[in-house]
């Protein structure tokens, strides 16, 4: 069939119906502008016409009739629109639906299976076929085959229409918490986003890594890893953030002396890092935010050490390599009017950062950020002019359209589990599983994340694990906290007095220290329904909150893995098309310098690194990055000069001992006798 599109036999171009959805984005951005600022929308409206806006993007495209036959293109249209029109009637029949008893009429049985039927289709298009399958088994699960299922799993079930309601009409399901997270802090900081990236704030953070880094050793490795953390600040996207950056660095890189693969790996594992910085981390650290009902800068203050703390271990991986390679420093960089260009990058983040410790919502201190780009521009040899902002609107909405779509479909998933207790069932499952041992559901946690994170976004990966394992996490965590609590004898007269429900003598018992073992058989003697209440009186809320926080956060790391790790590895793939480098090969080698990705969250698990105390926070900071260093050196087999196999089973030793959780004492001379021995061998290498 010839390749010809509907329009252009009608004497429309593609350029012109490019100019027309341009157009259709730019209003739609200022809709959700407007509805998150001076407006106030009832939250199913909002999200309803949220996804029936980005649905139609979706299935029409900017621009897809290129190379579209006519027949594509028309189907295109059609679904659009009809994803457009079902969203309008989920919300003006609800108060009609509401009126008949939640009775379906013919048109509402219709618009509920069509209208997801077309979400689950526009997820496909954008993140493939594991959510839609997925979807529709827990869905069916929920009317039909759970009722057939016995044991654990076992659901009575509801009825087909119910179900259905509570998938398009409710705000359980499509338009639920995840479609309003998405409407809202998700739209506004991706927009933030292109409007810094629009104004010349991407090529800042390029040329200030490349300041930066220019007498380092190593330095071009280290303005990708620099340009990438900067870049994340904007950018809550792995692979945009290496496509955007990588396109300039990775050519640094190998120009200096790298090896095409390696120079990709490292772009791969800096940009996945990306999410993990702070202000923006992605749209999972809004749904964080959601799930655990902590402040948005909450999450954002205790996640700044981390994350710079996975940029080292990234950057000790570029120093050792260039070590390796003989690749000196760059020199003097040529960059001119760098602190005139910084003004569109720093002023915006600045005011954002301000507003959030003042009080102002997320969304807020995004719209007011939008102001500031535009207006800081000027300061800058890059102004925005009306043009501009028109493209920066319109990008924004074409950057979030994938993940618009995926997160309304995502909400189906997340109704399901929800709706049957499969997350309480799952909890419990892997607590049986783990026997106890935190370390174990780690690792299970982390085989999890890697098997769904073949199938699905980092996004959505974090979703479904956050709602399955979260739970189970933070009471492992809090449990091993409790055991510890008894076994030093330190435990709350309140929480003795609880105790004495099972054991009258618990007073004179549990003012004495104990073996850990003792202290865990004797918490075993509570009834499981007691356990939530003994963790109440023996914690402050504070020490709650951080355990909340470093439970979802240890899933929200390991969930980044899938960008790293083969055989999916979206980023790896994308600086290896960049490199010309072997796909797989650099797959592999990205995922050995992404280890932080698997280290640092133990560190969640049982250090006070995300305890909201900064002075234990920096002493773990400090010893864990010596440990980094060295467990890098180690795997690597280099430091200043090559390693022999005693001396890499040195290195590792201390790595390990400064980030195993120790008295401060011992990592101190761990540090010492680490530091020592690294000196000794600089000064041999260089005699």
């Amino acid at each position: 069939m010839e390749r010809v599109t509907f329009l252009t036999e009608r004497g429309i171009t593609n350029a012109a119906f490019e100019t027309v959805l341009n157009w259709l984005a730019v209003a739609f951005a200022l809709f959700h502008v407007w509805a998150n600022t001076f407006g106030n929308p009832p939250e199913l409206t909002l999200a309803a016409l949220h996804w029936g806006g980005f649905a139609f993007f979706c299935a029409v495209g900017v621009p897809v009739l290129k190379g579209r036959a006519r027949g594509s293109f028309f189907v295109d249209l059609v679904l659009g629109m009809l994803a457009f029109a079902l969203a309008v009637y989920a919300v003006v029949s609800l108060e009609a639906l509401y009126a008949r008893g939640v009775h379906f009429t013919t048109l509402d049985w219709v618009a509920s299976c069509l209208g997801i039927l077309l979400a689950l289709e526009m997820v496909r298009r954008t993140a493939g076929w594991f959510i839609p399958v997925l979807a529709l088994i827990g869905l069916t699960y929920v009317f039909w085959w759970g009722d057939l299922v016995g044991g654990l799993f076992h659901f009575p079930g509801l009825t087909l229409e119910t179900t259905l309601f509570r998938a398009f009409f409710e705000t359980s399901g499509m338009f639920g918490s995840i479609a309003r997270i998405s409407s809202t802090y998700v739209f506004m900081f991706i927009l933030f986003g292109a409007f810094l990236l629009h104004s010349g704030a991407g090529e800042f953070v390029v040329s200030l890594a490349r300041v930066l880094a220019k007498r380092m050793t190593g330095g071009p490795g280290l303005v990708a890893v620099m340009g990438s953390a900067l870049t994340g600040t904007v950018s809550g996207s792995a692979v945009a953030n290496t496509v955007s950056t990588g396109s300039i660095t990775i050519p640094l890189m190998m120009r200096a002396g790298y090896a095409p693969r390696f120079a990709a790996a490292v772009e791969a594992a800096a940009s996945t890092g990306g999410q993990l910085m702070p202000p923006i981390m992605g749209a999972g650290a809004f749904i964080m935010a959601s799930y655990t009902q902590v402040s948005y800068l909450t999450i954002v203050a205790v996640s700044v050490l981390p994350a710079i703390l996975y940029f080292l271990s990234v950057g000790f991986w570029v120093r050792i390599e260039a070590k390796r390679a003989a690749i000196e420093p760059e020199g003097d960089s040529a960059e001119t009017d760098l602190w005139r260009r910084s003004a569109s990058f720093v002023i915006p983040i600045g005011i954002i950062i301000l507003l959030l410790v003042i009080g102002f919502t997320p969304t807020y201190a995004a719209a007011v950020g939008i102001v500031a780009v535009i207006a800081s521009s000027w300061l800058t040899p890059m102004p925005m002019k009306f043009a501009d902002v028109i493209e920066a609107l319109a990008l924004g909405v074409k950057n979030m359209t994938a993940t618009a779509v995926l997160l309304v479909g995502v909400g189906l998933v997340v109704m399901v589990i929800s709706a049957t207790g499969l997350g309480n069932t799952i909890s419990l499952l892997m607590t049986d599983w783990a026997g106890g041992s935190l370390i174990l559901a780690l690792v299970l946690v982390a085989l999890a994340s890697l098997v769904l994170g073949m199938g699905l976004p980092v996004t959505a990966s974090y979703i479904v694990l956050a709602t399955l394992s979260a739970p189970a996490l933070y009471d492992l965590m809090l449990t091993s906290a409790l055991v510890d609590t008894i076994a030093q004898g330190t435990l709350t007269e309140s929480a003795k007095a609880l105790f004495m429900l099972v054991d009258t003598n618990a007073v004179a018992t549990l003012s004495a220290p104990m073996s850990t073992d003792e202290a865990a058989h004797y918490l075993a003697m509570l009834p499981s329904d007691m356990r939530p209440l003994i963790m109440e009186q023996s914690f402050e809320p504070a020490i709650l909150t951080s355990t909340l926080i470093a439970s979802h956060m240890i899933i929200f790391w390991l969930s980044q893995d899938s960008n790293v790790t083969p055989p999916v590895c979206l980023t790896a793939f994308a600086a290896a098309a960049i490199a010309k480098s072997p796909p797989m090969s650099t797959g592999v080698t990205a995922w050995k310098i992404a280890k932080g990705l698997y280290i640092i969250p133990i560190l969640f698990a049982y250090t006070p690194l995300l305890s909201g105390d900064w002075l234990a926070a920096v002493e773990v900071f400090v010893f864990a990055a010596l440990g980094l260093y060295g467990l890098t050196a180690a795997l690597a087999g280099h430091s200043e000069r090559a390693l022999d196999w005693p001396l890499r089973v040195t290195f590792g030793a201390f790595g390990l001992a400064l980030l195993w959780p120790l008295p401060f004492l011992a990592h101190l001379a761990a540090s010492a006798f680490f530091g020592l021995s690294l000196w000794l061998f600089t000064s041999t290498a260089r005699s």
